[in-house]
């Protein structure tokens, strides 16, 4: 990656400093996350959720206040932001930065939200691991594609159940499964060789890939960005001392 042609941000937090670089590629949350640094969006927020081999996340504006004990993590600054998903371009190693949001049931199109995000740590994955998750994902894909058939003829199912007629029902199920394999056999999400060199090496959290935009990557500072995840946690995962960002600055913009 070529730093220069990227919009750089610093973070300054009570741990040292994290630079981040953010993707052209994804505009939308790149513009987003500079016009939250210059309002000044980050500037005392603290790291709400810290994971030991997962992740960090920050940007809850109402943690600027933050009471001991208390758990952050359901506030926002601005709006959500459609999803950018760049994949597999980009995807979760360790040191990618990516948008938090609220799950698939609330938010289908899987909008980020406007302020919150995380930074990747993880841990590193055998090959066998990884094909586990493959399996694993397209085992989701496939019942959720079978769920979305089911929903489409639902009404056909409830009038051969309130007909009770059995027959129709298995042979309507046999032939929804059979378009469920149709559609996804042979266009499983597998890993690419990148990213499995990267998974098995540096590490990441592969099973989020394709789930979350990934925006940006730790540039600089990834030795903070480690000590902040190794901090003593609480039962909701906030540090037991609040590691804060105390500033943040744009240090460069794309293109410039």
């Amino acid at each position: 990656m070529e730093s220069e042609t990227r919009t750089i941000v610093r973070l300054e937090t009570t741990k040292g400093d994290i630079e981040i670089a953010l993707y052209n590629e994804t505009p939308g949350h790149r513009d987003n996350f500079v016009k939250n640094v210059e309002a000044g969006a980050y500037d005392g927020v603290i790291f709400h959720r810290v994971i030991n081999d997962f992740m960090i996340q920050t940007g809850d504006p109402k943690s600027k206040e933050a009471v001991k004990g208390q758990m952050y993590g359901s506030s926002d600054f601005g709006s959500e932001i459609p999803a950018e998903f760049v994949y597999p371009k980009f995807f979760h190693k360790k040191g990618a930065v990516a948008a938090a949001r609220i799950g698939d049931r609330q938010n289908p199109e899987r909008k980020s939200s406007g302020s919150q995000f995380y930074i990747v740590t993880g841990k590193v994955f055998n090959n066998q691991a990884l094909i586990q998750l493959e399996q694993s994902k397209s085992h989701r894909r496939k019942n959720n594609y079978f769920e979305e058939l089911v929903s489409r003829n639902r009404e056909q199912i409830m009038q051969l159940r309130r007909n009770r007629d059995t027959l129709a029902l298995q042979e309507l199920q046999q032939s929804l499964i059979q378009q469920t394999e149709a559609a996804i056999t042979g266009k499983e999400d597998l890993f690419t060789a990148e990213q499995r060199q990267v998974y098995t090496t540096i590490g990441g959290t592969p099973h989020l890939d394709g789930e979350y935009t990934v925006y940006g990557e730790v540039v600089k500072g990834l030795d903070v960005v480690d000590s902040i995840q190794a901090v003593k946690t609480d039962g909701n995962d906030r540090p037991l001392e609040d590691v804060k960002v105390l500033k943040a600055v744009v240090l460069q913009r794309a293109g410039k």
